[in-house]
Order: C-alpha cells, then sequence, then structure tokens
C-alpha cells in the first residue's frame, strides 16, 4: 500500500499558528534590554524555546514583524525629517544605504527602539541563530531571505552612517545574518541574486573597531565587506 504525506488540514494549520503566535509574545514579555542578564545570554534562552516546527515558524514571525516595523518607522523618521529640511528623502526598503547615504546623522536610526518590545541583540539574533541552523524547513524562504538581508543592511548602515556604537553583540548579529543567509539561500531550488545593497558592501573593506558590550575598549575588528564575499560567495 502507498503512503502520501497528508498535507495539514485547516485545524492543524490553526493550531500552529495559534503555537507560533504564543511562543513569539511569552519570549517578546519575558526578555529584553530592561531585563537582568547579558544580550548574549537572553538570546541563547531565547533560542532555545524556539524549538520544533512552531518555533522555527515563531523565529521567522520575528524576523518578520522586526523588518516590518523597521520599515515603518523608517518611513515615518524619513517623512519627518524630509518636512524638517525641506529635502525629500526617499526610502527603497531594498537598499536602505542610499537613504542612510543621504541622511546619515540627520536621521535617526531606530532598530533599538522598535514599537513591539522586540530587540535586536535577543531577539532577532535568537531567531536567525534558529533560522540558520534549520534552513530547509522554513516555510517561507523567500520572504524570510528578503527580511534577512534588510536587516543586515540596516545594521551595517546603522554602524557607518548613523553612529551606531559597533560592540560585539552587534558584531555577533551581523555574522549570524551572514552565515544564515547563505544557509538559506543554498537550502533553495535556485539562489536567488544577492540584493544591490549587498554587493555594494562587498567591494568595501572597511575595518571597523569591535566594543566591549558595556565598555569603551576595543576587543577586535570586523571587516564586513571580506566576510560577506568569504560567506557569500564561496
Amino acid at each position: 500500500m502507498r503512503w502520501f504525506r497528508r498535507k495539514p488540514n485547516d485545524r492543524q494549520v490553526h493550531e500552529r499558528a495559534a503555537q507560533q503566535t504564543a511562543i513569539v509574545d511569552d519570549v517578546r514579555h519575558r526578555f529584553g534590554p530592561h531585563q537582568p542578564g547579558s544580550f548574549q545570554d537572553q538570546a541563547h534562552a531565547v533560542a532555545g524555546l524556539l524549538t520544533g516546527p512552531a518555533g522555527l515558524d515563531a523565529a521567522a514571525a520575528i524576523v518578520h514583524e522586526f523588518a516590518d516595523s523597521a520599515h515603518k518607522e523608517i518611513q515615518a523618521l524619513a517623512a519627518a525629517l524630509s518636512r524638517s529640511l525641506g529635502y525629500q528623502f526617499r526610502v527603497d526598503r531594498s537598499n536602505y544605504r542610499l537613504l542612510w547615504q543621504d541622511a546619515q546623522a540627520d536621521l535617526r536610526w531606530p532598530l533599538f527602539n522598535l514599537p513591539g518590545g522586540l530587540f535586536p541583540y535577543i531577539h532577532v539574533a535568537a531567531a536567525v541563530q534558529v533560522i540558520g541552523a534549520h534552513p530547509k524547513q522554513t516555510t517561507t524562504p523567500d520572504p524570510l531571505l528578503a527580511h534577512l538581508f534588510e536587516l543586515l543592511d540596516l545594521t551595517i548602515a546603522g554602524w557607518e552612517f548613523a553612529n551606531v556604537r559597533v560592540d560585539t553583540d552587534g558584531a555577533n548579529l551581523v555574522t549570524a545574518l551572514i552565515t544564515t543567509t547563505r544557509a538559506l539561500r543554498m537550502a533553495m531550488p535556485k539562489e536567488p541574486p544577492l540584493p544591490t545593497p549587498i554587493r555594494d558592501l562587498m567591494r568595501r573593506n572597511n575595518t571597523i573597531n569591535v566594543h566591549a558590550p558595556n565598555a569603551p575598549h576595543v576587543v577586535t575588528t570586523i571587516t564586513p565587506g571580506r566576510h560577506l564575499r568569504e560567506v557569500l560567495l564561496a
């Protein structure tokens, strides 16, 4: 007798979606910059809760929500800056670097204070780690990959143009975003082309000092362009 894999029925889909929402809401309220513990320790704890299919769905939902929230906030900030300066700043979600190259420090980098309570070095870092560990099991790889690249673009643009302090938490997030986008692209039937801002970054060899999270001293350096080439073009 031949067995066929059954597609999930409506009840199963609903239950999995409810589990995903419950997981996201749980980690949203239990973890954050206002809670005790380093960002890295909290990220590890969050990743430990994003298990199984529902946990992987929750990880993807965190990335989607954070990217969408960032886009909405940046649109509002760019519009306000345009009104105050009398100059039209364009927001291209596929290439945020253009906006930051134009506005630079005049535009506030909002990723530490987005509505919704998700934090890049905790919730997003955990979600990226989980997705990178299970790239073939993701259910929406195309939009997920696009959002991961958006967050990579935004994070490095903040370093280069918006005076965002570069510490080990930020460097670890960038490293994880690079390796996870590679894993996700490799898991897809056909690797999509790299976005324009990522290709632009690959042409650069700027070495950036990386500071300790809670101290002024430099502990290491990172060269995003070289790292991107080594990982994404391997």
